[in-house]
């Protein structure tokens, strides 16, 4: 029997729906309109549209976008200049830097930058710190996404036993905190992991973000298994063309899980509606307000 599919992409839009009903009563009760500022230096593609679509789902939702694009040349003095000026707007409440940044820049410098309250990318070293010791914190959107996805999925997630496959800053290592918040039972593997497919077997959650092309196979996942997919690689097609895949073989993985989220459609769309989310907790953080029903940790 194929696993059910977790339908990232309705799941984001409904997230973006909360927001956006939420965003309107904030500025309904209390004259509060969110602001998210996103900055981008250089003329990377990819960072381009993310850009892009960030700023017009930013309006979608009844917040405020600002936009910073800034020349390649840009000294480091310049942009953390200008990371200053945000932390003291009033009506900048979310500040994103995007990454890469070009490689005459200290990107630690520049995210340590940010005011942690404004840090909605989660990835200052204070938010870091929070995160990991289980205080309220800005949590990085790929990892809340996954978090959220589970949850509506499985409810209760105590005493599962759950696998991160990834280290990375930005997913491993806090979506493992958040499962230890879940108070399930954590391994974290990576490419030192020795009979990594016999750790991935015994694990009722698996969270693959590791950025290798159908790495996790099927015959790797536990029957009833949950599995969350966050890779995104582009590998050859037929034609000359090329497709997206994750790090997990979804073909075989979904004939032995119980659950699946696909790629594309699956993890992806969660990023940008929780960056909405985060914006929207700091804009409440910042005025004393109650945090949004359903959007936090």
């Amino acid at each position: 029997m194929s696993a059910t599919i977790i339908d990232g992409k309705a799941f984001a839009a409904d997230i973006r729906g909360r927001v956006a009903e939420q965003v309107a009563a904030l500025k309904a009760d209390h004259g509060i309109t969110p602001g998210l500022a996103v900055v981008l230096v250089g003329s990377d593609a990819a960072s381009e549209v993310y850009v892009r679509s960030k700023g017009r789902m930013t309006v979608e939702v009844g917040m405020e976008s600002f936009e910073h694009r800034l020349p390649e040349e840009t000294s480091e003095a310049d942009l953390l200049s200008l990371v200053a000026q945000l932390n003291a707007d009033p009506a900048v409440h979310g500040i994103l830097v995007q990454l890469p940044l070009p490689g005459h820049m200290n990107s630690d410098a520049v995210i340590n930058a940010i005011d942690p309250a404004k840090d909605v990318d989660g990835f200052h070293i204070s938010n870091v710190g929070l995160l990991g010791t289980g205080q309220k914190a800005m949590v990085p959107c790929t990892p809340l996404g996954c978090l959220m996805m589970l949850r509506e999925h499985l409810g209760d997630m105590s005493g599962k036993e759950a696998v991160v496959i990834g280290r990375s800053n930005i997913v491993g290592k806090p979506m493992a905190h958040l499962l230890l918040g879940e108070s399930c039972t954590v391994s974290i593997a990576h490419s030192r992991t020795k009979d990594i497919a016999d750790v991935v077997r015994r694990a009722d959650i698996v969270v693959a973000a590791v950025g290798r092309p159908k790495m996790v196979r099927g015959d790797w996942i536990k029957p009833g298994a949950t599995v969350i997919d966050v890779g995104i690689n582009r590998v050859e097609a037929e034609g000359g063309k090329t497709r997206l895949v994750g790090d997990v073989d979804f073909d075989a993985a979904r004939e032995v899980a119980g659950a699946i989220t696909p790629v594309p459609g699956g993890v992806g769309p969660m990023t940008i509606a929780c960056l909405l989310a985060n914006t929207l907790t700091a804009a409440c953080r910042a005025n004393g307000l109650p945090e949004p029903e359903g959007l936090t940790v």
